[in-house]
């Protein structure tokens, strides 16, 4: 089990620590079925052909497509209104046909999904918030025991 990051500078016991990195383990296994999900769901719509998909706690990037057909999604997207990670799903699934991002590319995601450039806005400007930490507090669970 991956061990728990802190982004946020306070002090946790133990005990909170290990209740963080169980949470964070159940939202990594609930972001991967929903991303195996919608990606299926996607895929049937944008074509091309992908290897596997694999769920990361990436820092800079919310998702990624390998040449070799790898899809990579930051499970903090799990935290997102679901428009926001089909955007993500659809946005990797188009990159299976294109290796950049050209006309063609941005043509194939509006395709899919035409108001996407509200979905990207959505993400530069709240993407920070897409933390387990901030989640918790949004449902009212302590972070403190």
């Amino acid at each position: 089990m991956p061990q728990y990051h802190n982004p946020i500078q306070t002090q946790y016991t133990a005990a909170e620590l290990h209740r963080l990195e169980v949470l964070e383990k159940r939202y990594r296994q609930a972001a991967r079925n929903m991303f195996a999900q919608r990606v299926a769901h996607y895929h049937a719509l944008t074509g091309g052909n992908y290897t596997s998909i694999t769920i990361r706690d990436q820092k800079s990037r919310w998702g990624s497509c390998s040449s070799r057909g790898t899809l990579s999604f930051n499970y903090r997207l799990i935290f997102a209104p679901i428009k926001i990670l089909d955007y993500v799903v659809i946005h990797e699934l188009c990159h299976l046909t294109h290796m950049n991002h050209s006309k063609d590319f941005w043509n194939m995601v509006a395709s899919v999904m035409p108001e996407y450039k509200t979905y990207q806005k959505w993400l530069r400007e709240h993407g920070q918030e897409l933390t387990l930490e901030k989640h918790l507090l949004r449902q009212g669970i302590p972070m403190k025991l």
